[in-house]
């Protein structure tokens, strides 16, 4: 699977940068999802854990063979509690 990034227009760098995570990170979290929905318009969000523990958010859009990666943020406060728990209700 091929995965391209958004670059940002100022400092020519993946997006992702600006939050604090590695490509690597969003590579992690796209390879196993513990949750994968559909965001806006064509694009999706996948939620997972990176190799070093953080909950990490991707919204990407699907292409043919890969997928574009549009941002990445780790989760947060309430965000990672409401993940938390509809993972433990899908366990039960």
């Amino acid at each position: 699977m091929t995965i391209r990034f958004y670059h940002d227009p100022e400092t020519g760098q993946p997006h992702v940068f600006k939050h604090g995570l590695t490509e690597q990170e969003v590579e992690d979290v796209l390879a196993r999802p513990g949750e994968d929905r559909p965001a806006r318009e064509d694009a999706r969000s996948a939620v997972g854990r990176t190799r070093a523990g953080r909950y990490v958010r991707v919204i990407y859009v699907p292409e043919p063979g890969g997928v574009f990666v549009i941002t990445a943020y780790e989760l947060v406060g309430k965000a990672l509690m409401a993940y938390r728990r509809r993972m433990r209700q899908r366990q039960s």
